[in-house]
């Protein structure tokens, strides 16, 4: 291996470049479009339903104006709904819609795959280990992040 190739840096990105195309490859078997980031919004919207723009943003680890033009995809696509939240009429909380709780249903099981097959070179003690030290790494350099998780 070169230099390049034993870089953290590097090995991270071809990760994320295989983890992407492994999840469009499982969820286009389900005949919907739907990004990484798409489902990861719709999936703390099914756990916390009701959640505004600006929260959303910080407990999926997205800047603000990124996760603006997320919600409106899906809100473009009927899976999610903006609505004037009631504590504060500035903010609008999240909803999914029935649409949407029926294409988060029949995607789930596919993400889940996609999560499997990333790992596939990997043991269970292995994929657990990894796992471990990525989210240690990943809890170690948060606060260096563009946009960090906020998980308060």
């Amino acid at each position: 291996m070169s230099e390049v190739d034993q870089m953290p840096g590097h090995l991270i990105r071809r990760f994320q470049q295989i983890a992407v195309a492994i999840f469009h490859a499982e969820v286009a078997k389900t005949g919907v479009d739907l990004t990484p980031v798409q489902y990861a919004a719709m999936a703390k919207i099914a756990e916390i339903d009701g959640v505004d723009q600006a929260t959303l943003a910080g407990l999926i680890a997205y800047d603000r104006a990124t996760i603006t033009g997320v919600v409106d995809r899906l809100v473009q696509k009927g899976y999610i709904e903006r609505v004037v939240s009631t504590r504060d009429r500035r903010a609008r909380e999240l909803h999914l819609t029935d649409t949407g709780c029926d294409i988060f249903a029949k995607v789930s099981p596919a993400v889940l795959q996609a999560q499997k097959s990333m790992l596939a070179g990997l043991d269970g003690a292995e994929q657990s280990e990894l796992l471990r030290l990525m989210a240690k790494a990943i809890a170690a350099g948060n606060e260096q992040s563009r946009a960090p998780l906020k998980t308060d």
